[in-house]
């Protein structure tokens, strides 16, 4: 953000001159803007995504860091808190928190520990029939 930028760099360089540089590299911002937003209160979606995070992180503490977005939005949903399960997400992914995702089963031909032998060869890989009805192949 621009602002982040100015706070960063206003003690070596002052806040006109970077304001007056950025407009020449075409971001417009004025010092009165600048003074303005640092000095300006939190916005109410910001205070509220603040008390929400806490809840949030509580609710994922306490249950071991194994509830994602969708059970964390029922399990505030519960307690009474009204907030939209995107909100959640949202506020989820900005704190960095995240669900555990549940293992996925693995589909394999063969199960583990079960190796039989393959099954015998009666045509002895000859495909070709004499005559017909007197070698019938199939592949399951």
């Amino acid at each position: 953000m621009v602002v982040a930028y100015i706070d960063a760099h206003r003690d070596r360089f002052g806040v006109e001159p970077i304001c007056r540089v950025l407009r020449d590299a075409g971001v417009q911002i004025t010092p009165s803007t600048y003074y303005a937003h640092r000095h300006r209160d939190p916005s109410a979606r910001a205070v509220r995504d603040a008390e929400l995070t806490e809840q949030i992180t509580t609710v994922h503490r306490d249950n071991l860091g194994v509830y994602g977005a969708r059970k964390i939005h029922a399990e505030l949903k519960r307690k009474g808190v009204p907030v939209a399960r995107c909100t959640v997400e949202r506020l989820m992914r900005a704190a960095g928190l995240r669900g555990i995702p549940r293992e996925k089963t693995r589909k394999t031909t063969l199960s583990e520990g079960a190796h039989a032998p393959p099954p015998a060869d009666l045509v002895e890989r000859r495909f070709a029939a004499d005559a017909p009805n007197r070698l019938w192949v199939a592949d399951i």
